[in-house]
């Protein structure tokens, strides 16, 4: 019997772009919806469970940059921006505030579609249950990092992530005491070709280094190696 196929919601006031890209994807193999703001989208989401948003940035009413802080804090799902605006600022933001990926307008179709397959890897290779109770539960300093709930712990209370911090964080975990250079990080976060220029490993450490450090600016446990890349260092 086969499985079900994927569910995507695509999030944008065009039209064109919604029927294109639905298209496209449906001959894929997942089953995609479109709807055009941020109202639309919060009804479909409450009668439908999808594995991942196609957020528009510039959307009439509430802008992408709210609607992804929400599908984070409230939903916990994965999304990928897409915009007008390509400037690295806005890329940043994107990343800031908790997307998966980001991709600019006008853009290749099959390109989206790489992105869109390498999010759901990553989201179902990190559900995956781990044998080995050392790798489930991954203690560093006062935190607790909890593989299977993907829940971040410091005196009871949860510190919550986003998808790629989580990776992110569980790639430092696996790889304690052993310089990682941007390039290794990038492949294990987002699994597809990457300019040389990406910086969303930087924006995601910065992040974590807000989560888990007492001071950032001068970070004891995730420590950037000039030239060469971070060092993640469980007992400071």
């Amino acid at each position: 019997m086969n499985a079900s196929p994927q569910r995507l919601l695509v999030v944008d006031d065009e039209l064109k772009l919604r029927e294109l890209v639905k298209s496209y994807l449906s001959r894929e193999g997942y089953a995609v919806d479109a709807v055009e703001d941020g109202v639309a989208m919060d009804e479909y989401l409450a009668k439908n469970d999808v594995e991942l948003v196609i957020l528009d940035l510039m959307l009439p009413g509430e802008d992408g940059l709210s609607i992804g802080r929400r599908l984070q804090q409230q939903k916990k799902l994965p999304f990928i921006i897409l915009s007008a605006r390509g400037e690295e600022l806005d890329k940043i933001v994107g990343l800031e505030m908790g997307a998966d990926d980001y991709l600019s307008k006008p853009f290749n179709p099959r390109e989206l579609l790489a992105r869109v397959r390498s999010v759901l890897r990553r989201c179902a290779a990190d559900s995956q249950s781990m044998p080995d109770e050392s790798k489930r539960n991954m203690i560093f300093g006062q935190f607790h990092l909890d593989v299977d709930s993907h829940r971040l712990i410091r005196d009871n209370q949860d510190i919550p992530l986003t998808t790629g911090e989580f990776i992110l964080l569980k790639t430092f975990l696996e790889n304690p005491n052993r310089v990682m250079n941007r390039d290794a990080l990038l492949e294990k976060t987002k699994g597809y070709d990457h300019s040389p220029l990406d910086r969303s490993v930087d924006v995601c450490v910065g992040r974590l280094r807000r989560k888990i450090e007492v001071d950032p600016s001068e970070p004891v446990y995730l420590r950037t190696i000039w030239g060469s890349g971070y060092l993640f260092t469980i007992e400071p």
